[in-house]
């Protein structure tokens, strides 16, 4: 049991990555809006996203390249445009997601100043990784992601315990906000597809620290870290149909206000007694993934310089200290700013996501790749159709911001 917790790792990166935002404040919206309503929404995109995510370790695996050597092969100015949308998006995110952990670790040890309790969690998670390097981040990680794990369904099981009754009728939102919501939460579910990209590289630096784990190993390693999103965005969303579903309660658009009002509400619903375990769950669930971008984003971005042979930024830890800098320097000085910032992110996140589904898709199928790590056609004809439904999405919400 232990060897095998052991040879886990990139697939936790990726849950503690995917599990944060997107399934603490979305998933548990989805459940206090809809009750049990869109369950059906988050199955359906965890099919629809599965294949490219998978075909992340498939190809690096089985190449022992990464997608981002891969996207060169296929043209130069693709690396050039993720090298453009890195840029714009990283800051905001890192800081969007530092900020929620902060908002949490404020209400928990009663801490006055959001802001500085946000510099110090962005300059822990800084020195967790520079000093830690990938190995220290692969162990930390999987305690982060065991405590969230069970922090969150030790309060869901109590939660569902005392509810006195629950609607488990599916739903479809037919008026334009819902319609709105209904986009946002099945594109940031389980997360974004460029995080197939960062699990990419966690395999290829895990295979190098455990060259013995083999193909099976790692996909065995994905399909529990993917399975665990999926859970845990079950989990959050019994959490929000069981105590906020038709309470009359207004949720701030805030991340890191909305998760401190999820804590009083379930306290308050569940008692007194379980506000630690209750307040330690969200937190965990944040500071995965706070730590995870704060790692992916400077390794994709040094892997990129080298690869379009940039003359600059080619170490990996210049472009953490870049990160972290620029993630304090907007909770100083664009704080006011953030949501604004935040759109832009999601937009470009929602509008590229069929990009990176057929691009993999492409890797994965092209004629270099080892004939028997090709997906099978009943895999293929999976991916077609997703990608199908994907660019649909991405156009449905583009027309979501006209609304």
């Amino acid at each position: 049991m232990i060897n095998s917790i052991k040879k886990l790792g990139p697939g936790l990166l990726f849950a503690g990555a995917a599990i944060g935002v997107s399934h603490l404040v979305l998933s548990t919206k989805a459940g206090g809006d809809f009750g049990f309503g869109l369950v059906w929404a988050l199955i359906i995109i965890n099919l629809i996203k599965y294949p490219f995510f998978e075909f992340a370790p498939r190809y690096t695996l089985s190449t022992g390249k990464s997608l981002l050597e891969g996207y060169r092969e296929i043209g130069k100015s693709i690396l050039i445009v993720y090298f453009l949308l890195n840029v714009l998006t990283m800051f905001t995110i890192q800081a969007a997601v530092t900020s929620v952990s902060a908002g949490i670790a404020t209400k928990i040890f009663g801490f006055e100043s959001n802001l500085l309790v946000s510099i110090g969690i962005a300059l822990l998670c800084f020195t967790i990784i520079i000093i830690g390097k990938f190995d220290f981040l692969d162990k930390t990680i999987k305690l982060f992601v065991f405590a969230l794990c069970i922090c969150t369904m030790i309060t869901a099981f109590v939660s569902l315990n005392n509810a006195t009754e629950f609607n488990l009728n599916q739903v479809f939102p037919m008026n334009n906000l819902e319609l709105i919501f209904l986009v946002s939460f099945m594109g940031w579910m389980p997360g974004p597809l460029d995080i197939s990209i960062w699990h990419s590289l966690w395999s290829l630096e895990k295979k190098k620290i455990n060259p013995e784990l083999t193909f099976d190993n790692f996909r065995f390693d994905f399909k529990v870290g993917y399975l665990l999103t999926l859970i845990m965005g079950l989990v959050f969303i019994s959490l929000g149909a069981t105590v906020l579903y038709n309470s009359g309660t207004n949720l701030s658009s805030n991340g890191s206000v909305f998760a401190a009002q999820l804590i009083n509400l379930y306290t308050s619903s569940i008692g007194e007694n379980w506000f630690y375990v209750i307040a330690f769950g969200a937190f965990f669930t944040m500071l995965s993934t706070t730590i995870a971008t704060l790692d992916a984003s400077p390794r994709t971005m040094s892997l990129t310089c080298k690869i379009l042979n940039f003359q600059f930024g080619r170490n990996q830890n210049f472009w953490l200290i870049i990160l972290t800098l620029g993630t304090c320097l907007i909770f100083l000085f664009f704080s006011t700013e953030m949501g604004f910032l935040i759109k832009i992110a999601t937009i470009l996140s929602f509008v590229t996501a069929p990009l990176y589904a057929i691009l993999n898709f492409i890797l994965v199928t092209k004629k270099n790749m080892p004939k028997k790590y090709r997906p099978k056609k009943i895999i293929r004809i999976w991916s077609f159709l997703s990608i199908i439904f994907l660019l649909a999405f991405s156009f449905a919400y583009i027309l979501t911001l006209f609304l």
